[in-house]
Formats: C-alpha cells, sequence, structure tokens
C-alpha cells in the first residue's frame, strides 16, 4: 500500500515539475495538459490549481487565473505560494487593491521565514500605495526583516517600495545593490535610472535607462501579445475612438508605431518606458507645425489591464497619456 502511494505522488509531482518547466521554457500549451494530467490523477490538487492558474494569467486570461489561485488557496488555507499568485494579480493588473489587501493578511498569517514575511509585505505595501494610503505602507516598510534574503530580487523590492515612498537613502541602498548583480534585471536597472534622476546624475541615470531598454527589448512577449501589424490596427483603432477634442488635435499628425523608444531619445532623457511619444516635425531650422505621435507596443502592452480587451485597454492608455501631455503643455513641443 505505501509503495502505491509513494508511485502515485511521484506521478503527481512528475506530472507538475514538467509544467512547471514547460512554463519557463514558453511552452504554454504544454505546461496545461501536464497540469490538466495533474488534476485527472488527484482533482483536488491546490498544486495543480496554482499551475492552471499561473498559466492562465500568462495567456491573459485574467479572471480564470484568479479561480484557480482561489481554488487552492480553499483546498489549503495557507498556500502561500497561491496567495501570492492571487494578490499580484489582483494588484495589476485587476487593481482590486481592497481584495489583495484582504488575501495578503491571510498571507502573512502563514509565512514562516523572514522571506515569506517580506515577500508578501512588499506585496502588501505596492497594494497600500495604490490605494493611496501612503502612512500605512511607511509603517508597514519600516516592521519588515531586515535580511539577508535568500530571493535576492526582495532587496530590489524593498527599495522601489522605499523609493515610492520618496525615502531614498534606503532605496539607494538596497536598488544599488540589487543593480551589482550581473543578472539584474530591467526592472532593476529601470529604478537605478529613476534614482540616479532624482539624485541629479543624469549621465548615470541615461546609461541605467539605455541597459533598460536593451534588456526590455530581449524580454519574450507576452503570449497573447499581437503582431505589429495587428497591433498597429489596434492603435488606429483606439485613436477613431478617442474623445472628439483629442482627434482634433492630433490631425494631420503622423502616427508611427514601433517596438520600443530609439536608442538616440533614450540618450537624450526620454523614459524608455514611456508608452508613447508626441514632438514636433522639423524642417530645416523651422518647424513644420505637424507632430509626430509614437506608440510604442512593447511598452503599451506593459499598461494592459484586460489582454482579451486589448483595442479598449490601448483606448484608454492612450486617451490618458495625451490628455496629460496636452493638460501640462497645450502648445508644447516637447515629449
Amino acid at each position: 500500500m505505501t509503495e502505491q502511494i509513494e508511485g502515485f505522488m511521484d506521478r503527481l509531482s512528475a506530472h507538475l515539475d514538467r509544467g512547471w518547466e514547460l512554463v519557463t521554457r514558453g511552452d504554454l500549451i504544454g505546461a496545461m495538459a501536464s497540469a490538466e494530467q495533474t488534476l485527472e490523477l488527484d482533482g483536488e490538487s491546490p498544486d495543480a490549481h496554482n499551475l492552471i492558474g499561473y498559466i492562465h494569467a500568462a495567456n491573459g486570461n485574467l479572471e480564470l487565473a484568479l479561480e484557480h489561485y482561489r481554488q487552492a488557496i480553499d483546498l489549503d488555507e495557507h498556500y502561500l505560494e497561491a496567495m501570492l499568485n492571487a494578490a499580484e494579480l489582483l494588484i495589476h493588473p485587476l487593481g482590486n487593491f481592497a481584495e489583495a489587501i484582504r488575501i495578503l493578511d491571510l498571507a502573512l498569517e502563514s509565512c514562516q521565514t523572514a522571506d515569506d514575511i517580506a515577500d508578501a509585505s512588499v506585496l502588501k505595501v505596492d497594494a497600500l500605495l495604490q490605494q493611496g494610503d501612503r502612512a500605512a505602507a511607511a509603517e508597514l516598510l519600516l516592521g519588515l526583516p531586515e535580511g539577508p534574503f535568500e530571493n535576492q530580487q526582495l532587496d530590489f523590492l524593498i527599495g522601489r517600495a522605499h523609493f515610492e515612498l520618496d525615502q531614498l537613502e534606503p532605496a539607494a541602498v538596497l536598488i544599488e545593490r540589487a543593480s551589482a548583480h550581473a543578472e539584474a534585471t530591467p526592472d532593476v536597472l529601470y529604478y537605478l535610472g529613476l534614482l540616479r534622476e532624482r539624485q541629479e546624475r543624469p549621465a548615470e541615470a541615461s546609461l541605467a535607462f539605455l541597459k533598460t531598454r536593451h534588456l526590455d527589448g530581449q524580454l519574450p512577449r507576452p503570449p497573447w501579445s499581437p503582431s505589429p501589424a495587428r497591433f498597429e490596427k489596434v492603435v488606429q483603432g483606439a485613436l477613431r475612438e478617442l474623445p472628439e477634442e483629442l482627434t482634433r488635435r492630433l490631425e494631420g499628425n503622423l502616427i508611427m508605431v514601433t517596438d520600443l523608444p530609439g536608442v538616440e531619445v533614450v540618450a537624450e532623457g526620454v523614459d524608455p518606458r514611456t508608452p508613447l511619444l508626441l514632438d514636433e516635425m522639423q524642417s530645416g531650422k523651422s518647424s513644420s507645425g505637424h507632430r509626430r505621435l509614437f506608440v510604442y507596443q512593447r511598452n503599451l502592452e506593459r499598461l494592459i489591464r484586460h489582454p482579451l480587451e486589448l483595442q479598449q485597454d490601448v483606448l484608454e492608455v492612450l486617451r490618458r497619456e495625451l490628455e496629460a501631455h496636452f493638460s501640462k503643455s497645450p502648445g508644447a513641443a516637447e515629449p
């Protein structure tokens, strides 16, 4: 009997391990097949539901992902990984901060290690900041374990939280430490650039931003990302649906959809993660009076809340960014 149970558990583990391995390779179809085989063996496997939730989230099926994360938590009320996955999804892209905080409070009751406490806490800090509760976020940040942490990414996440709270001194220590690693992520380098800007060190900020742009360009696209030609059609459709005031101001402009801001404009100080850039077309020494609108696919996709409603989300991002641009400088040529 014991051998049968061990064999059964080995088969479960093999399917799960195979599923996560395929996720890292980008084979979400194969990963889903492995997860479903796990459920065939054990319909109440919280690990299988957590894996299926992760795959659905990667594919842009956010509500289905959340449903499976919740099933995993219902089956194991102390399942920390599923709680953190659900909370991260609720914070961004779903924007349900109150529900994320509720789940994170449950997660913190299940934390056993300093890494676990820090991981759940920085997510809760993020949710509190998104809610606008800076005082509660700062108080929670003060109570975090000091480390060192097994997960080196936690240095950056805590440093980023300090930065968002305008606590530059502790932010600098942690972000600089994270950026010193050879495998520093694009997010780490991006916040290093933001930090250097705040420290009024523009040359170092530009270097960090150029590295960010380079690494962002090497990241795999989301599985739901459309082809460049299809994305351009989505953008054109969204532009036609803009409010009349914005449509009028864009009339006659040259619209260009591309992957990322060019190296030259990033070196000149443009944010490498800006979703769009509006500038004047120059003719010799004088302005032609027309603008160019650059729309950057990878950066705009980073802001998408509901991938299955892509055009509506693109419309919302374009409307928000253009309104912000024109409200700051109604007649200006600068981005």
